[in-house]
């Protein structure tokens, strides 16, 4: 959606003689005061970036409305500050509406400090319907004749200060979780990230340039949200990542972005969503355009999501198809968001779908194959493998082995905050139950040790 300045607003804040930060505190207090706790976030950049064109959402117009009516004694309504709703047209795809993404960053939630929100902003097992072939192309015409709203312009070193900052919180997540840092990359990306993408471009290659980097992060604070089981800030990050990955008109981003989102289906046990995702993951050019090793990982979870709907031969063959692309992968010329898919991650991929198929040999092999090959920054999908794995033998009867596999789990737990694994913990205890039933000292040495990490971390 096209943004031009909001006059209208910016006037009447001049008025009032605040400064846009004073705005925002006045704002705060308003909000509070009428109940609207949701809204206690909003900072200097919100009110910004309302002045150079974004939209508020919610009720934040009616209350920057009497916040400014107060300060002016008088009543001051939306559409006297530009801010009068605007009505849906049935040409809009629903789900998918001209998302105005920098209004969407500016707007971005700390959902770590926000236990309540993150109760109301669940997980939708319809989820949005994948967009049609339109959407593609309406968002990038829309993106490419969308006016600057800020009279700077973005050069390339902030192309390369967004990527640097991908690849720093990504080497983080890996290592220490999704939980650290997490609310460091939601500040940068509603501060300066949002500023970056309302300025203006000097051409259309360092527009996509931008829009890309922007989008990779987004993916990444949905996949860290993912991973902190906060799984509703994570579908929406994942579809604002797919609408910004369109207006950079990226196939391949978008594609990784879908498998990502698959992914998350694929764990909350959702087989339709899940199929959805990753097939639109592979179609047009997300698949034909994407890199070797992408293509590996794209393809993998899809056999995921096929062998949750239980369509054993088809899951086996995109295995072997994924272990193929794998095989053609180089390091030249790939994009860095794929730097951790090799081996390892690989054989936990393949474990999981033959796990999910009922072939628990085959994937007791394959996590240990994993474990085996699994990197130290990996760290933290290091201790999901083991806890997959000490679950896979114990199904199978393997007590013994089972617990000597979760006691390397915990062992290895110590500095990482991932919703993943704690949930993994949890699934560890269930399995325990009915050896402790019949008095396994080992186990009830392992349950103790899992309570003891579990209290600290709760």
């Amino acid at each position: 959606m096209a943004r031009t300045r909001n006059n209208l607003l910016a006037a009447a804040i001049k008025e009032t003689g605040w400064s846009q930060e004073q705005t925002a505190a006045h704002f705060r207090t308003v909000a509070v005061e009428c109940g609207a706790t949701g809204l206690a976030h909003v900072s200097r950049a919100h009110i910004s970036q309302w002045v150079l064109g974004s939209r508020p959402e919610g009720d934040a117009a009616r209350i920057l409305s009497e916040t400014l009516s107060r300060r002016l004694g008088r009543v001051v309504t939306p559409a006297q500050i530009g801010l009068a709703p605007i009505q849906p047209t049935p040409s809009r795809v629903p789900g998918w509406e001209d998302v105005d993404t920098v209004a969407a960053l500016v707007d971005l939630r700390d959902d770590t400090m926000d236990m309540t929100r993150r109760q109301v902003l669940a997980y939708s097992a319809a989820g949005t319907a994948l967009p049609p072939d339109h959407w593609w192309e309406e968002t990038l015409d829309r993106a490419q004749t969308r006016p600057a709203v800020s009279r700077q312009s973005v050069t390339p070193a902030h192309v390369e200060a967004v990527r640097a900052a991908m690849v720093h919180h990504s080497r983080q997540d890996q290592l220490l979780g999704g939980r650290a840092g997490s609310s460091a990359l939601t500040s940068y990306l509603r501060t300066d990230v949002a500023d970056y993408l309302a300025r203006r471009f000097p051409s259309e290659k360092l527009r996509r340039d931008m829009f890309g980097a922007a989008a990779e992060l987004v993916y990444l604070s949905a996949w860290m949200a993912f991973d902190s089981s906060d799984h509703g800030t994570a579908q929406a990050r994942f579809n604002l990542a797919v609408s910004m990955a369109a207006e950079a008109g990226d196939g391949p981003l978008a594609g990784h972005i879908l498998r990502a989102a698959a992914h998350q289906a694929v764990d909350l046990h959702h087989p339709k969503r899940a199929l959805a995702l990753a097939e639109g993951s592979l179609a047009q050019r997300r698949y034909a355009q994407a890199s070797p090793r992408e293509r590996a990982l794209l393809g993998v979870v899809h056999a995921r999501a096929l062998a949750l709907c239980r369509r054993d031969a088809e899951a086996r063959a995109a295995l072997r198809q994924a272990a193929e692309e794998l095989g053609n992968a180089r390091p030249t010329d790939e994009p860095a968001r794929v730097y951790f898919f090799g081996e390892a991650s690989l054989a936990h991929e393949t474990a999981c779908t033959l796990r999910d198929l009922g072939d628990l040999r085959a994937a007791e092999k394959e996590f240990e194959h994993s474990v085996r090959t699994r990197a130290l920054p990996f760290a933290r999908t290091h201790v999901v493998t083991l806890g997959y794995l000490g679950a896979v033998q114990a199904r199978q009867g393997q007590v013994e082995a089972a617990c000597a596999t979760w006691s390397r789990a915990l062992d290895s737990m110590d500095g990482i905050a991932s919703g993943r694994v704690q949930d993994t913990v949890v699934q560890m205890r269930r399995a325990l139950r009915p050896v402790l039933a019949r008095g396994g000292r080992v186990a009830a040495t392992l349950d103790q040790r899992a309570d003891a990490m579990l209290r600290s971390v709760g």
